[in-house]
């Protein structure tokens, strides 16, 4: 059975809804600009509105491996911790946006079918408390408040590409 065909209600419902509004805002930060626009960066930091694509969509797709197999999942892909922030040579925005889209409808699926109070150990890193472990719920709250985050990053770069305002 799809997301599509199921029906997901109470807080599986709330919680989809809450991230699919804060991916729309996201996407709609690149609506209607060029790759080289997209590419661009406007500021010190290594971020581009394509980048940011990237790197959410990367991160969604880490966390959500993360929330069905632990930390050994989370950790099974390599990171670019410099390339994820950036349009590499080849790369499209509608590309990318194509790709954030299908991590979007997995993660959806997962949250529609994953046991949310499921739990595993955080990975060893010295930005988590050692032994702390996440429930898929938490997993995801951390999903969205990402993704509101970089939404916001993305409506300051667009606005740096073309005085376009996404959010206010």
């Amino acid at each position: 059975m799809t997301i599509s065909q199921q029906v997901t209600t109470g807080e599986r419902a709330d919680l989809v809804q809450s991230l699919r509004r804060h991916r729309g805002f996201l996407r709609q930060t690149v609506d209607g600009i060029s790759d080289e626009q997209a590419a661009n960066r406007t500021t010190v930091s290594e971020l581009c509105l394509g980048g940011l694509i990237k790197h959410v969509a990367l991160t969604e797709a880490s966390w959500m491996r993360f929330a069905v197999g632990g930390a050994d999942a989370m950790q099974s892909e390599p990171v670019d911790w410099v390339g994820q922030f950036r349009m590499l040579e080849g790369e499209t925005l509608a590309g990318l946006l194509d790709e954030y889209a299908g991590v979007a409808a997995r993660t959806d699926e997962l949250i529609a079918t994953l046991d949310l109070d499921a739990a595993h150990p955080l990975p060893v890193a010295p930005w988590f408390d050692p032994g702390v472990s996440w429930s898929v719920r938490r997993v995801v709250l951390h999903v969205i408040a990402e993704t509101s985050q970089h939404a916001g990053h993305a409506d300051i770069l667009r606005e740096a590409v073309d005085g376009t305002k996404t959010m206010g």
